[in-house]
């Protein structure tokens, strides 16, 4: 199976950022940044995740179209890896994008060709992968 590694960088109370890489073996095949809240200990719609090893799933809804779900995350339900720019596009979930820019001006991290990254994972890891969540 795939395994998916981000190696979240500190967090600055709103938002958490991250650099990603997807592995096929131990062959990096797609390099891309993440964007998630704050740690704020796990709580439901206001949090990230914690750092740990996850399975992530291949879903569809009406809203994300494909996606992925992350699985079995303590305390959490419906933790999703999606598309967004902006950190109130997540609400507890895992926003992919190609770099990282300030894209509205307000001072803040957002990220960059989201829904380009998250069709290009999903053709490369069509089936799910492995997640690892690690600090820097």
């Amino acid at each position: 199976m795939k395994r998916l590694v981000i190696k979240r960088l500190p967090d600055d109370g709103k938002q958490t950022l991250g650099n990603a890489a997807l592995y096929d073996c131990d062959k990096k095949v797609f390099e891309f940044v993440t964007l998630e809240p704050a740690w704020k200990g796990n709580q439901k719609q206001i949090s990230c995740i914690p750092i740990g090893s996850y399975k992530v799933t291949p879903r569809k809804s009406p809203k994300y179209g494909n996606h992925y779900h992350v699985q079995d995350v303590d305390g959490r339900s419906y933790i999703l890896l999606h598309f967004g720019n902006y950190r109130k596009d997540s609400t507890g979930c895992i926003l992919v994008g190609k770099r990282f820019a300030d894209i509205n001006n307000d001072d803040a991290m957002d990220i960059t060709s989201s829904k380009v990254t998250l069709e290009k994972l999903l053709q490369l890891a069509p089936d799910g992968f492995i997640l690892e969540i690690i600090a820097t």
